[in-house]
This record gives structure tokens, C-alpha cells and sequence, in this order.
């Protein structure tokens, strides 16, 4: 629907819908699973049919644990496969698809997680917020596989998409991520980050890859992470600030350090303070 679409009166399903995505928000777990139930029932029923609010009550209620754990998976994979068919590559597809692939995940399927983020691509329409937090876990896995190289490329991916879409937290985490791992090796005439987005091609299968970092990508992340993380440098553990000391050292950036060195009296990580006056 274009933004110019004339307003449309929510029906009374949808605004209970909205109460309980409210019980969801205040932690109501209860109170949102017996609510849901009702929910259901109306969706389905001849007055008031919605198939998408289906979708969505079905979906909440598999991850709130009111279905059986053995469907919860059967459950999650409906929920996609309705979607698809209802509104493919729609913001709601794409987070039915991360919930699945989560849950995966966390069953051990490791493939089997890997397999539903490929399905949300930048052929598949999904927004980028959506896309940009598939590769964030996608990038995980791979770390996970010990195949580093993909788990590289999705993390870059995700630093992208996710600083478009302003999800600033994420975004922050996928650059230390991708810069925890770049430090590991960095060779001047390793391909740029884009030129290896650009030759990657779909694989079989995970296996054990490493390509070094090019040292103009590391320079681009660090200083786009140092305003951020220089803003506030509280904290007991700070291995995040010393990230750009360990970038500093190998790329031999003096101004990275000082910059830190300058806010040193205010740093409480012992192990950052330790660095800086060695």
C-alpha cells in the first residue's frame, strides 16, 4: 500500500490486536496467551476473517510457548509458508522467517537455520532492516562453522543494512564483530570488502574459509566506531574500545590511540587502562 492510500478505519480485531501487542510489551505473558486465544477463534471465524492477523496471533503464540512444544517448529514454518502466499517479502514475512530460522538454530539445525535467512535476500523484497538482521545472525553462524570468510562478508552486509535503516545498536554490533574478526590478519593486497561481496557465489555447503582483511576496510570501520564508542567510555568491560587499541597497533594509526589515551581518566576497564600505559 502507497503512503498516499486514503486512512482506513482499524476493524475491532485489529485494535485487540494492539492490546495485545501491548500485554507482549509490558511482559503480560499470561494474560496475552488467554487473550490470544479469543484472538484466534474471531480471526477465523466468518464475521471477522483476517488471515495476516491469523498469521500473527499464531506466530505469538508458538514463541510464547501456548502450543505444544512438539509443533512449536511445524508451528513457525506455516506461519512462513502463509505469509508467503498472503504477502511475500513483506516487514511481517521477513520476521516470521528470522523467528523460524531462530529457532533452528536453537534446536541444533544449524543448516536448516542457514537455509531460511538464504530466503530473505535482496531479491526477495524484504526490507533492509530485515535484511541486515539476517546477515547479523547469519554472520554468527558462520563464526560458529569456523568459516570465516562468508561469516566476514554477512557481517559487512549487516553493518550496511542496518546503519540505513537506523537500527544503530545492531549496526554497532555487526562493525566490532566484523572488525574483531579482520584484526586476526590484514594483508594490503586482500580484495576490498565490496569487491568480495561482489565475486561471492553460493556454495554447497559451510566450510573452513578465510580471506585476510584490507586495511583501507579496517580504517573505515574504526573510524566510524570511534565517535561512538569515545562518547561514553564508562564501563568495567570495555573490549570494544580495546578493539581500536589492537587496531591502532597492527595498522600502526597513532591518532587511534591517542584519541583514547585522551579519555583515560574517565576509562573504568582495568584491562583497556593496562593497554594504554603500556
Amino acid at each position: 500500500m502507497s503512503d498516499d492510500s486514503p486512512d482506513v478505519e482499524p476493524t475491532l480485531l485489529e485494535c485487540d490486536m494492539a492490546i495485545l501487542q501491548q500485554m507482549l510489551f509490558d511482559g503480560n505473558t499470561s494474560a496475552a496467551i488467554e487473550f490470544s486465544e479469543g484472538l484466534l477463534e474471531r480471526s477465523r471465524s466468518k464475521e471477522e476473517r483476517n488471515p495476516e492477523s491469523e498469521v500473527r496471533i499464531r506466530m505469538e503464540r508458538a514463541l510464547l510457548g501456548a502450543v505444544d512444544l512438539s509443533m512449536v517448529g511445524a508451528e513457525l514454518r506455516w506461519c512462513t509458508d502463509r505469509l508467503k502466499a498472503l504477502r511475500q517479502g513483506s516487514f511481517l514475512h521477513g520476521i516470521a522467517l528470522l523467528n523460524l530460522a531462530a529457532w533452528h538454530r536453537n534446536q541444533g539445525e544449524t543448516m536448516m537455520a542457514l537455509a531460511t535467512h538464504a530466503e530473505i535476500s535482496p531479491s526477495s523484497g524484504h526490507p533492509t532492516e530485515i535484511r541486515g538482521l539476517s546477515r547479523l545472525e547469519a554472520g554468527r553462524i558462520m563464526i560458529g562453522l569456523n568459516d570465516l570468510d562468508p561469516a566476514m562478508r554477512h557481517l559487512w552486509t549487516a553493518r550496511e543494512c542496518l546503519s540505513q535503516s537506523g537500527l544503530t545498536t545492531e549496526a554497532l554490533a555487526s562493525s566490532l564483530e566484523w572488525l574483531d574478526l579482520a584484526l586476526e590478519e590484514i594483508v594490503e593486497e586482500s580484495p576490498r570488502m565490496s569487491e568480495r561481496l561482489a565475486q561471492a557465489a553460493p556454495r554447497e555447503g559451510a566450510g573452513s574459509t578465510w580471506v585476510p582483511a584490507n586495511p583501507e576496510d579496517v580504517r573505515e570501520v574504526v573510524e566510524a566506531l570511534i565517535p561512538v564508542l569515545l562518547a561514553d567510555v564508562s564501563g568495567n568491560e570495555r573490549s570494544d574500545i580495546g578493539l581500536i587499541l589492537d587496531a591502532s597497533d597492527v595498522l600502526g594509526e597513532a591518532s587511534w590511540h591517542q584519541l583514547v589515551s585522551e579519555r583515560i581518566s574517565e576509562i573504568q576497564d582495568p584491562n583497556v587502562c593496562e593497554a594504554l600505559q603500556s
